[in-house]
């Protein structure tokens, strides 16, 4: 995972290409004006197995990684600010 631990103030989502709740959060996100790493769990290896291990076994998305290390599943934008204290 901590290949995956973003910079202060921005954040990694894992998400896929047609995942709904993935598009939301990006746009909310954009409009916020933070910043994120997208990871394609279909794309990049070994990325699905570790949404699976911190959704105690579920591939969920998006999922979230904080600078601190902890994670979220399917925030708000208003979550990740929060969070994230920006």
């Amino acid at each position: 995972m901590d290949d995956f631990t973003p910079a202060d103030g921005t954040v990694t989502m894992f998400s896929t290409t047609w995942c709904g709740y993935c598009n939301r959060l990006k746009k909310q996100l954009d409009a916020k004006g933070i910043g994120y790493t997208e990871v394609n769990i279909e794309e990049v290896e070994g990325t699905a197995e570790l949404v699976e291990k911190l959704n105690g076994g579920n591939r969920t998305v998006p999922t979230v990684i904080f600078p601190d290390g902890t994670a979220a599943t399917n925030p708000s934008a208003a979550q990740v600010q929060e969070k994230l204290g920006v």
